[in-house]
């Protein structure tokens, strides 16, 4: 394992999945160490000045007037996880927590939130260790950070709440009596530093990234596949047309169909002569294009919240801490909302292809079966693809255009960023088994298209789906094959071929 460290280094997205993924090892060095140090001698000299500042030495939300004593600064902070810790729901994906995880071990590293040392290192121990704290999926509202959902992920800190450990969810108390832990006692201004940030936004957004680059690259692929079972022309793809409206996203998605149809025999064979084929199959490039740069818009967006510092309030210096409004979610809660549109079109223009695929066009039997009236054929499971579509289209109303005021009215706006990026996970499932239905539809069509062949890549997609998946001759229970299909696609095989491209 390579080794990266925290604090000094810029993160890619790639980086913090790779770390999530155990491809990458993270860690600190003594630089990151004595940030850390630093942070925490600051704060405590802010304490020992007697200072009034938000959440060292006050209450919390419209608490923030009411001062806490020296003494009780420790208590406050412990009281604080304990009452935050009030989502609901059922836990997210433990990717996910891992992720929250991570790029919170990132943030606090740079030594702007007063944690010490001993309380960084037991976080970065849950991590090594892969005790990933449990963490419902409802209750944050996106402002004053991630409230709840964080809250959750650092009770295993006080021996309270659940993790995940050797995937089984167990309370934390047990696992740390296993390795022989006791539970640690969080210093002046530490809860707040942990459950103040966007880390539940940002590990959604990193985890769709991450899931929806994969759906982008195979939608080119099963659309391509499309095009040849539809005997449809390759002009729309040409380099010099899309010069001429030069998107970045339309530019790529054009030269990659491009390449995904080299060596094919049905492309240049056309004999069903035509002036242009639908929008749904020569739009391909502006279509998934138009999607393709959302997906760079939140990457990047995505990258330079794993690189900051999203905590409140931020310490500069022993006598500086800034209360401002780094954990509001709004920057992200936007392009998420954008991205949750961008996916939910794939998946439309993909059920509009599976229509085409069905009519009984340019050589293809109606319901791509050649016995149809006695057999159903592939009629149904359109129907299946269009629920989807639509539910993915309830889904893009964007939550970052709601706000609800909380805390008395100290918190009157709010990004409503964790709904956004929830629902933008909900949607890339939804898009996953969309697409999983139109290649199980391409599949069949290339077989109207035999002794011809398709490209290399796209026989090599047709054969893996051949393997799960038979010709369809006679009805049967389509369904699973289409479950067979989807987990072909969440599977290495097809991510191996798709890499090539």
């Amino acid at each position: 394992m390579n080794h990266t460290v925290y604090g000094i280094d810029h993160w890619s997205i790639s980086d913090a999945i790779a770390i999530a993924k155990g491809e990458l090892k993270a860690t600190h060095n003594e630089v990151s160490k004595e940030k850390l140090a630093k942070s925490a001698q600051n704060v405590q000299a802010i304490v020992d000045s007697g200072a009034t500042v938000y959440g060292v030495s006050t209450g919390f939300g419209p608490l923030c007037d009411t001062k806490i004593s020296k003494e009780d600064t420790r208590k406050l902070q412990e009281n604080l996880l304990i009452s935050h810790a009030v989502g609901v729901g059922n836990p997210i994906k433990k990717e996910i927590s891992k992720l929250m995880l991570i790029s919170k071990l990132h943030a606090l590293a740079k030594g702007f939130s007063g944690i010490s040392i001993p309380t960084f290192e037991r976080i970065l121990w849950f991590l090594e260790n892969d005790v990933i704290p449990v963490v419902p999926e409802q209750g944050s509202v996106g402002a004053s950070g991630d409230l709840a959902p964080l809250s959750h992920l650092f009770l295993p800190l006080l021996g309270e709440g659940e993790v995940w450990f050797k995937d089984e969810i167990k309370p934390t108390r047990e696992v740390l009596n296993q390795f022989g832990l006791e539970p640690i006692e969080l210093q002046a201004k530490e809860g707040l530093g942990l459950i103040n940030g966007t880390q539940f936004i940002l590990a959604h957004a990193l985890f769709g990234l991450d899931k929806m680059k994969y759906l982008l690259d195979l939608a080119d692929v099963i659309g391509s596949m499309s095009l040849e079972a539809y005997s449809g022309l390759k002009s729309p793809f040409m380099a010099e047309l899309h010069e001429v409206r030069p998107y970045e996203g339309t530019k790529l998605v054009a030269a990659r169909i491009r390449k995904i149809l080299e060596g094919s025999e049905i492309i240049d064979n056309n004999d069903f002569p035509r002036v242009q084929d639908p929008y749904s199959l020569r739009c391909m490039p502006q279509v998934h294009g138009a999607s393709r740069n959302a997906w760079m818009h939140l990457r990047d967006m995505a990258e330079i919240e794993l690189n900051s510092v999203t905590d409140n309030p931020i310490v500069l210096d022993e006598k500086t801490a800034i209360s401002g409004g780094n954990f509001h979610g709004q920057p992200l809660a936007m392009v998420l909302d954008y991205a949750t549109v961008a996916a939910a079109e794939l998946g439309n223009i993909s059920d509009r292809r599976q229509y085409l695929l069905l009519e009984g066009k340019h050589g293809l039997p109606k319901l791509l079966t050649a016995s149809s009236g006695l057999n159903s054929g592939f009629m149904i499971p359109q129907y299946t693809s269009a629920a989807l579509v639509t539910e993915n289209k309830t889904l893009c109303f964007p939550a970052s255009a709601d706000s609800v005021p909380t805390s008395l009215g100290q918190e009157d706006h709010v990004s409503m960023g964790s709904i956004s990026g929830r629902k933008f996970n909900q949607v890339l499932t939804n898009l996953e088994r969309i697409l999983a239905i139109e290649l199980m539809y391409a599949c069949q069509g290339l077989e109207f298209r035999r002794p011809l062949k398709t490209s290399p890549v796209l026989e090599e997609v047709f054969t893996a789906v051949r393997e799960v998946c038979p010709k369809l001759e006679d009805d049967r229970l389509i369904g699973k094959d289409i479950n067979a299909i989807i987990e072909l696609i969440q599977g290495e095989r097809l991510k191996e071929i798709i890499s090539k491209i």
